[in-house]
Parts: structure tokens; C-alpha cells; sequence
């Protein structure tokens, strides 16, 4: 029969005995007691703690192990943790109790500290306890052995254990999916580059290994550790094994998620390949064999030819434009609405940004082709605006670039026009951005040509999207030396420039330059261009920038603090930096200037589009504050961070805020709305037909506020981008962050001070769409299937014009006698059943539309290129039997398709003629009759 003990004493009294036995026994009964009698038990501690420091007693452990137990429920977490230590394996992990899962969280957690000072602080390591480490190591166990092998990577990352890391990921069930796991984590989360970096090298170590090595996710890691010679490599070796097909594929890939100097790397290396006699690798055996040798030379040759278009970017750029000429489906009446709506020149200039963001990519100009005369409005920098637009249509058109633009560049003669000049080379560069190896040269003799302000504003701009990321010492010095001329519309933009040129590139003369010229100019235009240029030189940089981030936000000047902004968005981008997030929010609601608050709140959506469903919540506050550039910049970081996911919670946020009584911040809310539901429909998110009535409300109110209706006209390009075929986001399909698009969205954000900055946003533009290429890098004749009805995914309906309101006509005074006449008449027909007839025709009408709505199908085939929009992805397959796809048709984007009958002939899919719809030419009239003579009856 079980005792019920109320006190601890005589237990306690027991270690005060001579008899080790007796101590023994007392410290066995306090350690199953002491969650009911630890206060009574803390008095006597000291002993207790005495018998752990006898070293000459053998049971100290269990000592140690009552000590921590104590220290516990005391709430001296330290100490608890120390005495635990001393137990060794009396404590023990597998217990499933508070208390020791509160021990080991202290102790996982001050191993991490340690673990990351020392990684830190290669030189100076502190020394860690062999005890601590060894409970840790018995967790690892526990994960190991329990197969909980995520949990392992997540405690292994967290404590800097490579080996664990490495352990965990051989000894997994699935190797595939927990390296995948372990790869999307570590670009996540991680935001120690080093650390990064050190995870990453494992990682294609341990890809490497694999029987059959995954090189999609090889490549993606070498893109971030900057390994162009490895990649180079891979694809020499993919190309030699007979997998061209794959090779193909993982250039497609690494065109889309790496920098125009990682290219330029990697296609200098495969062009060695091809130049010297013989391919790097035949040994001495294989140099007797001259006829096969020179066949496999020509053989190899071919193949890595055709990386090189690929990874030249021909491909890829001639295919999407191909995608969206075909699947242009531009509402022109939507435009010719608004441009009937407008009445002044910031409507108007805000009209042909509309209509170049609406047909970004599909080479259609029917509407300025339309409408000459309503164009020829636009003068001084309104004509640079316009003309510089062409560039967002002509996007990827880069063979034509130069004939396309003839008119607008310019002259070797005398009678050059600044404007139309200068807005055609900024065209230029936006045709070429982050593509532009062929236009450079010739935007770098124009730039030193020029001599007008804006062409060489234009030049500017264009040299530095043409040469983004190329780090360009030349174009550099070039850009350097208009910076200083001290002129404000030349300084400006050469400072946007530069830090496009240097993107990413984290150069200490760059950035020092800048920043010393920033202290002796004083034009705010000059400085507003800097603030950008450093902020683009930090891009990506992390911890690395904080020094210069110290410095930006310590200054007097408030367009430096607003950098200071800038260069946190750049340099944390997509990381979600818990430090980086405190720091602008100090900002947002401590700063004295309004810019600088603003600056700081657009900033949040830049570091949270990895996690956009946390954004909502951090901004809804802010979107309620006193101050409107507070809740303008909470709009734009809801429309940054949450681009094209039709986030509900964001629309929620914003959707009151449609009323502010203050106008900017509506535009700035039209404009987020915008990008949140772009590329979406009423199926995947309802607010989008709202938003759509609300623009045209608003454009169309001749009452409105003009602020507000350039906001709507901007936000009605946004929603119909190229042709309805465009979504925004800041990460690509592989969940890499789009360098361009992130340049892209921080520069249009500047639209605030200067309106040709707003064709920036091109940059951030993806076709959404499905496109499967053969091996000849040509769009063979395929079907996709897509398991949901048509209208689910469809384009959204074409406006309806109104018809002409007719003149209504006055009602006739009706007399008693003639109304009885009429309804005697009526009377007559019944009899007849002539009405009757009526009425049945109708209800067979409305019966018949009733079917034909009922009959829409479950599934929809999808001709290749196919447009699928993110949501229909998940229900996307491949049809054809004869294709198979390389990498799984769920992702989008390109698939090289493995011909499965490659001995029959191949119907392709036709090209298309850049340039837009053509007008039907008008029917031609039937020619005359035959003569004949007419003879009257």
C-alpha cells in the first residue's frame, strides 16, 4: 500500500550520513521527488552541490542531476543547465518531461552561440564543453535514429554542424527530397554569406555523389557560390555523355536565374572548348583515331553552338516575344476609354506608360500608331517619356532594336530634336536590359557624343540597363565623369547608372565616390540619383553592407537616410532579416522627414517577398497611421511583397484604404492592388472585377483628382501586362531572387519624383507562360492538358463599347377609347395563338443559353506556347505521347522535350511577324455583272 510522503525532511536529514549507501539512497528518492518538494529540497542545495564537487564520492552525477532538477523549478535556467552538464548520462534526452526539454533548448541554444561566434572568429575560437557538445551530439542521435531527418538538418544548420548536415542527408530514406529540403532552407534562411556559401559547397558535394546527380539543383547552387568554371564543367561533360538534352535545359535555367557577367564567364569557357583542336579530355589512346575524333569535334562543336544561343539568351528572348505576339490579347477600347477620359498632360503621359506596360514584349503600336496626333501633345520630357516607351513594346526585340529606332535616335546632321534623342537610347536600353552585349558599344560612343541634356540623361539610363551587373570600369569612369558635371538632370541619372553597372558588385571606390560627391552637390536631383546607385551597389551583400548601412542612416541629410532605406531593401532582399525589419520599423515611425518614412515602409516588401503572407500583418498598423506617406509606403510594400500571388489578407489591408481621404495614397493603393492581382481571375481572386470597375471609375469621373487617376492608369497597364500575359514577381521559378525584377520594382518606385522612371517596372515582368522545345530549340506542335474549366483560367472578357444613347422620344398622350381598341386587338392575337408563339420562342432561347453554359467542360487542351497562369499550373500535364518532358511540366516556364520518334517528321509551331496585329485589309468590292439585256415583263 503506497505512502503518502507530505514532507522531504527525513530524506533530506539522510545526507548528512557517514554512509555513502545512505546518501545514495537519499539522493535516488529526492531526484523522483523533487518535482513535489523542490523548495524544501532548495534549502539543503549547498550540500547537495558539495556532494557534486566531492570528487572522491561516486555517485556525484546523480548529485548533479537533483542540483540542476532544483535549479529548475528555482528558475536559475544557467545553473540548471551546468548541473545537467555534470550528470553526463544520468541526464537523460529521451525523457519526455518539461524539464528536460527546457534543459536541452538551453543548451541547443547556448551551443548555437557558441558555435556561431566560433564560426565567425575563425582566428579567436572559444573553447566549448566537451559535456555540452556530447547532449547535443545525443540529440542529433535521437533525430537520427527516431527518422526525423528535417529536424536534423534544421538543428545542424542552426548549430553550424556540416558533418551532421552531411550525415543526415546520406542516411535519409528520400535523398532527393531532403537534400531539395535542405536547399530551400539554406537560401531562406540563411543569411550569413559565408555560412551560406559553406552549406552550398557541401550541397554539390553531396549532389555530385549521387548515382544519378541532380544538375538542375548543382547549377543553382554554383550560381550562388559564383562557380561559372564548375558550371562550365558540368555542361562540357553533359554535352560529351550524350545528355545535350538536359545540358540544353540547365542553360534555359541558368540564363534565367544568373547575371550577365556569370554568362559572359560561362560561354568564354565553353568557347575554348570549341577553339582549340581537340576537346580537353582525349587522352593519347584516342589521338590514333583521327576520322572519329574529328567527327565527335564537329559533333561537340554543333552542341555546344547551340548552348551558346542559349545561353546567349536568344533563345529564350525570341521565344517569349514569339509567346507574346501570338497571345497578345490587349483590350484597345480600355485605352481609347481612358484616352478619351483625359484632359491634361500628366493624364496623358500617364496614358502612354498605361499603353506600354499593356503591350510590354508584343512589339504592338497600333495605339500610338492610331492616335499621331494625340501623341504629338506630349512635348519636352513628356515626348522623352514616349518615346523612351517604345522600348517597354519592343521589349526583346533586339535584332530590329536599331532599325525600329532609327527616327528617335541621334543624327550625324544638324537638325537633331533632345528629346525624341534621348528617349530613344533610354529606349535602347530597356529593349536590351540586362541583355546587352550587342547594344553597349554603340550606347557608350552616344553617351560621350552627346551634349544636350536630354540625350545624354537618355544615354544614361539606357548604357546603365544594357550593362547592369557587368561591373564595366569604363562605362564606370564614363558615368563618373557626368556625374560630377554638377548637372542636375545629367547627375541623376548617371547615378541610377552606375549602380546599375556596379549591381551587386559592393565596390569601395564606387560607393565612396558617390558618397563624397553626395557632400559637396547640391542638387537634390543629383543626390536622389546616388541614393539609388549605392543602395544597387549593396545588392544582395548582406552583413556586408552594414557598415555602410551605419553610415547612411547617421547622416544629416534625409536623402542619404532614405539610401540608408534603400541599401537595407538591397542588400537583405527576399531574406526576411528579423534586424534588418527592426531597423525600418525604428525608422518608419521615428524619422523627422516624411521621404525617409516612406523609404522605409516600401522597403518591408522588398526583405519579406520570400514569405509574403507575413507582410499583411507587419504593415496593417502602419497602413492606419496619422502620416500618409506612412500609408503610402505600407501600400507599395503590400504590392511589392505580395506581386502576383492575390494575397487575400493584403487586398483586405488595402481595400479600405481605396477611400483615404488623402489622394497620393490612393494611388498608391490602386497601384499595389495592381500588382498583387495581376495575371489572376475571379476564380482565384474575387476583388479582381472590384478593381477593375474601380479604375474605370475613377479614369472616367471627370470630378476625380488627378494624382489619384494616374494611379488608376498606371494600375489598368499593370493589370493587362503584355497583352495579358505578364505577371510580377521578385523570384524565379526555381525561387532564386530575380535580380532585374527587384532593380525593376526599387527604381519604378521613384515614379514619385521623375515619370520615366516608371517603364523600369518592364524589368520585373515574366511571361506566364508553358513553352516545350525541341532538341533543335524550336517549338514543335504539342498539347497540354489543364484539368479545369476553361473560364477558371481564362482571359478576362473584352470591354463592351456602349452604344449611342438615343434621343428619347416624348410619350404620346393616350386616349381611354384607344387603349380599350388596343387591348380588343390583343384579345384577337391570343386566339390565334400568335403571342403564345412568342412567348415560346423565348423560353426555348433561354433554354438553349441555359445548356450551352451548363456544357463548358472540366478540362481545357492548350496549344504549345501555352499561357498558364501560376494557380493553374498545379493542374497542368503533358498530352502528347511522342514528347517527353525533360523536368516536370508544373514548374512553366521552358521544358526541353525528349522526341520519342525523332525518326518522323516534326510539325512545328509557325513564327509570327514582330509588330502587332495588322488591320484587315478592307473586302474588296464584287466586280460588275456580265452585260445583259433587261426585258420588262
Amino acid at each position: 500500500m503506497p505512502v503518502n510522503i507530505t514532507s522531504a525532511a527525513g530524506i533530506i536529514s539522510l545526507l548528512e550520513e557517514t554512509d555513502d549507501r545512505l546518501i545514495v539512497y537519499a539522493l535516488k528518492q529526492l531526484n523522483s521527488l523533487v518535482d513535489m518538494f523542490w523548495a524544501e529540497i532548495a534549502d539543503s542545495i549547498t550540500i547537495i552541490e558539495m556532494l557534486y564537487e566531492n570528487e572522491q564520492f561516486k555517485d556525484r552525477q546523480l548529485a548533479a542531476l537533483v542540483a540542476s532538477k532544483v535549479y529548475y523549478h528555482l528558475g536559475s535556467f544557467d545553473n540548471a543547465l551546468q548541473y545537467a552538464l555534470g550528470a553526463d548520462k544520468l541526464f537523460n534526452v529521451d525523457e519526455s518531461s518539461e524539464y528536460v526539454e527546457t534543459i536541452i533548448s538551453k543548451c541547443i541554444d547556448h551551443y548555437t552561440k557558441l558555435q556561431v561566434e566560433n564560426f565567425q572568429n575563425q582566428s579567436e575560437q572559444k573553447a566549448i564543453d566537451p559535456r555540452l557538445e556530447n547532449i547535443v551530439n545525443r540529440m542529433f542521435q535521437k533525430c537520427l535514429d527516431d527518422k526525423k531527418f528535417k529536424q536534423a538538418i534544421g538543428l545542424a544548420i542552426e548549430t553550424r554542424r556540416l558533418d551532421i548536415l552531411e550525415k543526415a542527408i546520406q542516411i535519409a530514406t528520400n535523398v532527393a527530397d531532403t537534400i531539395s529540403y535542405a536547399f530551400k532552407v539554406t537560401l531562406s534562411l540563411i543569411q550569413n554569406r559565408k555560412f551560406r556559401n559553406a552549406i552550398l559547397t557541401l550541397l554539390v558535394k553531396i549532389y555530385s555523389n549521387l548515382p544519378n546527380p541532380d544538375y538542375v539543383n548543382v547549377v543553382q547552387c554554383l550560381i550562388y557560390l559564383d562557380e561559372p568554371e564548375q558550371v562550365a564543367n558540368i555542361l562540357e561533360n553533359l554535352v560529351r555523355s550524350n545528355s545535350v538534352l538536359m545540358a540544353f535545359q540547365i542553360g534555359l535555367d541558368l540564363y534565367e536565374n544568373s547575371t550577365q557577367q556569370f554568362l559572359l564567364k560561362v560561354r568564354n569557357l565553353l568557347k575554348a572548348l570549341i577553339t582549340t583542336s581537340q576537346p580537353m579530355d582525349i587522352g593519347e589512346g584516342e589521338v590514333k583515331q583521327e576520322e572519329p575524333t574529328g567527327k565527335v569535334n564537329q559533333e561537340l562543336k554543333a552542341h555546344i553552338d547551340k548552348l551558346l544561343t542559349i545561353l546567349n539568351g536568344e533563345i529564350t528572348i525570341n521565344t517569349n516575344m514569339q509567346f507574346l505576339i501570338k497571345n497578345n490579347h490587349s483590350d484597345l477600347l480600355i485605352l481609347k476609354t481612358i484616352k478619351d477620359a483625359v484632359r491634361n498632360s500628366i493624364c496623358h503621359t500617364a496614358t502612354v506608360i498605361c499603353n506600354s506596360l499593356m503591350h510590354c514584349g508584343t512589339t504592338s503600336d497600333q495605339f500610338l500608331r492610331d492616335n499621331l496626333e494625340w501623341l504629338a501633345r506630349a512635348t519636352n520630357w513628356a515626348k522623352f517619356t514616349a518615346t523612351s516607351s517604345l522600348g517597354v513594346i519592343h521589349k526583346g526585340h533586339e535584332k530590329e532594336a536599331l532599325n525600329l529606332m532609327s527616327a528617335y535616335l541621334p543624327k550625324d546632321t544638324g537638325n537633331s530634336f533632345p528629346y525624341s534623342d534621348g528617349g530613344g537610347l533610354y529606349a535602347l536600353g530597356l529593349i536590351h536590359a540586362n541583355h546587352g552585349d550587342s547594344i553597349v558599344e554603340y550606347l557608350f560612343t552616344q553617351l560621350k557624343a552627346a551634349s544636350t541634356e536630354p540625350v545624354k540623361h537618355g544615354a544614361c539610363l539606357g548604357i546603365g540597363l544594357a550593362a547592369m551587373g557587368t561591373f564595366r570600369s569604363d562605362i564606370y569612369e564614363e558615368l563618373k565623369t557626368n556625374l560630377v558635371k554638377d548637372n542636375a538632370i545629367i547627375g541623376e541619372a548617371a547615378g541610377i547608372a552606375i549602380g546599375l553597372v556596379m549591381l551587386g558588385s559592393n565596390s569601395s571606390i564606387a560607393i565612396q565616390d558617390m558618397l563624397g560627391y553626395a557632400q559637396e552637390t547640391q542638387h537634390e536631383k543629383i543626390l536622389r540619383g546616388i541614393a539609388i546607385g549605392i543602395s544597387l551597389c549593396m545588392y544582395g551583400r548582406l552583413e556586408e553592407a552594414n557598415t555602410l548601412i551605419e553610415t547612411l542612416v547617421q547622416d544629416k541629410d534625409p536623402i542619404l537616410r532614405r539610401s540608408g532605406m534603400y541599401t537595407i531593401a538591397m542588400a537583405y532582399c527576399g531574406t526576411g532579416n528579423s534586424e534588418a525589419i527592426r531597423r525600418l520599423l525604428h525608422v518608419a515611425v521615428s524619422d523627422v522627414n516624411d521621404d525617409v518614412r516612406r523609404a522605409a515602409v516600401e522597403a518591408l516588401g522588398f526583405l519579406l517577398f520570400r514569405t509574403p503572407e507575413q507582410c499583411p500583418s507587419m504593415v496593417s498598423l502602419l497602413a492606419e497611421s496619422y502620416n500618409p506617406h506612412v500609408r503610402y509606403g505600407a501600400a507599395m510594400a503590400l504590392g511589392i511583397a505580395c506581386a502576383g500571388t492575390g494575397n487575400k489578407e493584403a487586398l483586405a489591408v488595402l481595400e479600405p484604404m481605396l477611400n483615404d481621404a488623402v489622394n497620393y495614397v490612393r494611388q498608391g493603393v490602386l497601384i499595389a492592388m495592381s500588382l498583387i492581382c495581376i495575371q489572376h481571375t475571379e476564380s482565384t481572386c474575387p476583388k479582381v472585377k472590384m478593381l477593375r470597375e474601380t479604375l474605370l471609375k475613377i479614369v472616367t469621373d471627370k470630378h476625380d483628382d488627378v494624382i489619384a487617376k494616374f494611379g488608376a492608369i498606371l494600375a489598368q497597364g499593370i493589370l493587362d501586362a503584355g497583352g495579358r500575359n505578364m505577371s510580377v514577381s521578385l523570384q524565379t521559378r526555381n525561387g532564386q531572387t530575380d535580380m532585374s525584377a527587384v532593380v525593376g520594382l526599387l527604381v519604378f518606385t521613384q515614379f514619385w519624383y521623375w515619370f520615366p522612371l516608371a517603364h523600369f517596372l518592364s524589368l520585373a515582368f515574366q511571361p506566364t507562360s508553358l513553352i516545350g522545345l525541341n532538341q533543335d530549340l524550336k517549338m514543335p506542335r504539342i498539347e497540354f492538358l489543364s484539368n479545369a474549366q476553361p473560364s477558371v483560367f481564362g482571359y478576362p472578357a473584352p470591354m463592351e463599347e456602349k452604344k449611342a444613347d438615343k434621343k428619347e422620344k416624348v410619350e404620346k398622350a393616350v386616349l381611354s377609347t384607344t387603349s380599350k381598341k388596343h387591348r380588343r386587338d390583343l384579345d384577337k392575337k391570343v386566339d390565334k395563338g400568335e403571342e403564345k408563339m412568342e412567348v415560346d420562342e423565348k423560353a426555348k432561347v433561354d433554354e438553349t443559353e441555359k445548356k450551352e453554359k451548363e456544357k463548358e467542360p472540366d478540362f481545357e487542351i492548350l496549344q504549345n506556347p501555352a499561357r498558364v497562369i501560376k494557380p493553374q499550373l498545379r493542374v497542368i500535364s503533358s498530352k502528347s505521347t511522342r514528347y517527353q518532358p525533360l523536368k516536370d511540366v508544373s514548374n512553366g516556364g521552358f521544358i526541353i522535350l525528349r522526341d520519342n520518334q525523332s525518326d518522323q517528321p516534326e510539325n512545328l509551331v509557325e513564327l509570327v511577324k514582330a509588330g502587332g496585329p495588322v488591320k484587315e485589309e478592307e473586302h474588296t468590292e464584287p466586280e460588275p455583272p456580265e452585260p445583259f439585256e433587261w426585258i420588262e415583263d
